[in-house]
């Protein structure tokens, strides 16, 4: 059974089925080496977040009140031309960060901080709600789940100078704002115990979660 469920899975790749998968998690947890791996292995695309380009990012993590809605209506505007890109392609795409994340946990947290005005907030709702009406779903959201002390050593060990001021207490925000929608999450869901695994470097870490997602898109694929 599992030799012929390989196969039909095979042979939906070679038809190019189109899919949209999202890689979601909080910054560090490896969302961006998880997509390259996955593309790797399935033959996917992947859609990366742009960090390096991003105009507001810098001063954000110096000033986060000051750049909040500078930057997250950015990442919107970002994210909804992925997606637009994403909705006109046949290929399986895989996005590094997700539409709906950059609302459901960065301007949660940022609006509960009050680090985002409640103006602020209902304008970048508006412009969301108006983007969502025009998106469709996406099929799969994979979830990397990481505790505050594992993203900490990994954001540490990458070294990038602009997160070296993100607080505890900020990723904890993040956290909790990502289980809060989780838990209320009703579409199709892979939620991976990251703390445990090192897959970019242990190929059985990362053969773990080829199988789960091998798992859920036969799923996808029962209709």
């Amino acid at each position: 059974m599992a030799k012929l469920q390989k196969h039909l899975l095979n042979l939906c790749f070679d038809w190019k089925l189109e899919m949209h998968i999202g890689v979601a998690g909080n910054i560090g947890c490896g969302k961006t080496t998880l997509t390259r791996m996955l593309c790797g292995h399935y033959g996917w695309t992947p859609k990366y977040e742009s960090v390096t380009y991003n105009p507001y990012l810098e001063d954000y993590y110096k000033d986060i009140p000051r750049w909040s809605y500078n930057l997250e209506t950015y990442f919107l505007a970002q994210r909804f031309k992925d997606v637009l890109e994403i909705s006109k392609s046949d290929e399986v795409i895989v996005q590094d960060r997700t539409l709906l994340e950059g609302v459901r946990i960065f301007v949660e947290n940022n609006r509960e901080q009050r680090n985002l005005s409640e103006r602020d907030y209902d304008t970048y709702m508006q412009l969301f709600n108006l983007m969502m009406s025009m998106v469709r779903p996406i099929d799969l959201l994979i979830y990397l789940r990481s505790s505050v002390p594992h993203l900490v050593s990994r954001i540490q060990k990458r070294g990038r100078e602009y997160e070296q001021s993100i607080t505890l207490e900020y990723l904890q925000g993040l956290n909790d704002h990502y289980e809060e929608w989780i838990r209320a999450y009703d579409g199709r869901l892979l939620i991976i115990e990251g703390d445990n695994l090192d897959f970019e470097n242990v190929p059985e870490d990362f053969a773990r979660i080829t199988d789960l997602v091998d798992s859920e898109l036969y799923g996808l694929f029962e209709r």
